[in-house]
This record gives C-alpha cells, structure tokens and sequence, in this order.
C-alpha cells in the first residue's frame, strides 16, 4: 500500500541539462513527494512503454535504468540528431502521468486526491512526479560510464530490496550480468552502451 510522505520542500531545484554530442547523460528524477508509486508492477510497465516510445521518438538509445519505488534512474545516449534532454524527460514523464490519472479515475482511487494540486486558482492538475528536471550528469569515457552503471545497479541491493543486483526485475543489471544475455523481453528495451565505447 502507498504511503504518504512528509511535505515537500517549496525550493525547487534548476538542473541545466548540457547536450553535448558523444556524451552519456545519467537522469534521475523522483515520485511525487518522493513517495514509494512505482511499487505498482502495472504502473512499472506503463513507465517502461513511455521510456520505449520517448526514447524512439527522440533519438536516444537507453544504456541502463533501474525503477527503485520511488525515484528513477536512465542513463541514455543522443544520436546525432537526437532532441534535448529536457524534450526527452518530458516526452517520458507526461504520457505516463497521464495514463496513471486515467487508472485512478477508473478505478476511484483516493491517491488522486493526494496527487492533485493546485496549480493555481481554478486549475488542479494531478502531480505523479516531483516538480523539477532532477539530476543530470554527463559521463564521458568507458571507465567512468562502467563504474556508474555498476553503481546504478546496486542501488535496490544497497536499499536491502534484494540480495543480487540481478534480482531486482526493473533493472537492467540482468542485461549487463547474466551470460548470456537474459533473452526475456526486457522492459525497456536496453541497447547498451554504443559500438564506439566497446
């Protein structure tokens, strides 16, 4: 069952997002309140089909993810054409935030209500995640961008979730880990790191 959280901080943090060609951006951003939402294996999938289709749509191929139940982690890599980071995130967070409001309307579950803010007056708007872009990094080099994954990995081993970073389904650490290759349909789909940094 999801829990409410404490009350949110009103600063809102400014993340510059630095598009530059070649490198690997590591995205991070968080639940609402940073409350435990992605403890829903529905709402998990429905993350991993926003991801597939921004990621497509803008040009990007996706290196490594985790879901943890509160917050999210991408590392991704821009093509040569790819949009900007900021058109990527939006591109995940917004359809999906969508789809979660049209569940819970169906379903008349009372976290609509705990979701919902007042933008302003007369206007209410359901908030699945925290205001703001999170946190973007940019990684350049193989050693740095293969001890960031491991890093990433262990994060739900870390949390005590599981005792294997492989254990943990919404992850891609089985698609770096497990020889060969785990061959269930992965969720994103991970295209590892590019030809160029191999």
């Amino acid at each position: 069952m999801i829990q409410p959280m404490a009350e949110p901080s009103h600063h809102r943090k400014r993340v510059r997002h630095y598009n530059e060609p070649g490198h690997i951006h590591e995205l991070t951003f968080s639940c609402y309140q940073r409350r435990p939402l992605l403890v829903e294996q529905r709402w998990c999938e429905l993350l991993a089909e926003s991801i597939d289709r921004a990621i497509e749509r803008h040009l990007y191929r996706l290196v490594a993810y985790v879901f943890m139940p509160e917050h999210v982690h991408l590392m991704v890599y821009p093509l040569s054409q790819a949009d900007s980071v900021d058109a990527l995130l939006y591109a995940i967070k917004r359809p999906f935030s969508y789809r979660v409001k049209q569940a819970l309307v169906e379903t008349n579950s009372s976290l609509l209500e705990q979701l919902t803010v007042r933008q302003r007056p007369g206007v209410k708007r359901l908030r699945f995640w925290q205001e703001g872009p999170g946190y973007d990094r940019n990684l350049l080099g193989f050693p740095t961008v293969s001890l960031a994954i491991d890093y990433l990995h262990e994060n739900p081993v870390r949390r005590g979730l599981v005792a294997n970073a492989s254990d943990w389904k919404w992850s891609s650490a089985r698609f770096y880990l497990l020889d060969p290759p785990h061959q269930e349909r992965m969720l994103p789909k991970i295209h590892g790191l590019p030809a160029e940094w191999l």
